[in-house]
């Protein structure tokens, strides 16, 4: 895809979230989370690369030690249909015996945020929370429910805020999504 491309993406696409709504969402998350895991002295791992930019936001407005680190697993690898599970960067070994927050961009159909639990837990991780900035509504059961959500967003491929559309577009301040 060219830069003409990439553009001609995002001036079709649809405005789901301003930049405003994402910004008051993450503000309200950190004070959930912060209530909850005060303190826990919590591992927090931010799923790369779509966590990126919630996480940067996020962190700075938690207010309570935390370890932190990164994990990279994906089912998409800048598609719009995921695949099999692929474990770039698991888990190190520091969750032992730990309370773990995970952070993620989008809760979807559930699958990978399911298996970084179950792997979190198989490692010994005493409790796996998990915040995601966005939880798309699919209409159905998934097997696993976020503890912290920022946003309901329609079951549609959604971009911005850290998520992609085939690659692009992680930066943007808000949330858009494709055309049908």
């Amino acid at each position: 895809m060219n830069q003409r491309d990439a553009q001609r993406l995002l001036d079709e696409a649809d405005l789901i979230c301003p930049a405003d709504v994402v910004k008051s969402s993450v503000e309200r998350l950190a004070g959930e989370i912060t209530t909850k895991l005060k303190g826990e002295f919590p591992v927090v791992l931010s799923v790369m690369g779509g966590a990126a930019v919630f996480t940067g936001h996020l962190l700075p407005l938690l207010v309570f030690p935390l370890e932190f680190g990164a994990i990279e697993v994906t089912r998409y690898n800048n598609d719009t249909q995921g695949r099999d599970i692929h474990w770039s960067l698991p888990p190190r070994d520091n969750v032992r015996g730990r309370v773990v927050l995970v952070v993620d961009d989008i809760l979807d159909q559930g699958i990978t945020l399911a298996a970084i639990r179950d792997k979190l837990l198989e490692m010994g991780a005493k409790h796996v929370w998990s915040a995601v900035f966005a939880d798309k509504a699919l209409g159905h059961e998934k097997p696993i429910a976020a503890d912290f959500v920022g946003v309901t967003v329609p079951n549609r491929y959604v971009f911005g805020f850290g998520m992609d559309a085939y690659g692009l577009w992680r930066n943007l301040p808000a949330i858009y999504a494709l055309k049908d």
